[in-house]
């Protein structure tokens, strides 16, 4: 966990709520791949509370998938989002929405998000 992204990360979580699974194991370390941990998982409709990914079964629930990044909106963190709800795909959500979180925007790249159905959230705070 981060000291500048876990802050942004979970102030996005208080203002939708569910529980929110920080450092989500989407992939597990293998001989033929690295691990992937993203920045975290929202389950709509649980109780408000931070959760370990072992404590909810996610197959049937509407998700947020969080990736951030404490600085401006960039490739990184675009393709981040974009690779992260493809892979929560195999867990079988009912839902899959997928949020970059960054402290500025890019004005070219934010027109190119709708077209992965990423959603942006800056906190320039």
């Amino acid at each position: 966990m981060s000291k500048k992204e876990t802050p942004l990360t979970r102030r996005y979580w208080q203002s939708v709520g569910g529980a929110l699974i920080e450092e989500f194991p989407a992939v597990l370390r293998s001989e033929s791949s690295a691990q992937r941990l993203l920045d975290g998982v929202i389950v709509l409709g649980e109780n408000k509370a931070l959760v370990k990914h072992s404590d909810v079964d996610i197959k049937g629930k509407d998700i947020i998938v969080i990736q951030t990044k404490a600085s401006r909106l960039g490739m990184n963190l675009m393709g981040q989002a974009i690779i992260s709800a493809k892979l929560m795909e195999r867990f079988e959500p009912r839902s899959i929405r997928s949020v970059a979180i960054c402290t500025a925007g890019d004005k070219v790249l934010e027109a190119l998000l709708p077209l992965y159905g990423i959603e942006l959230v800056i906190f320039t705070d």
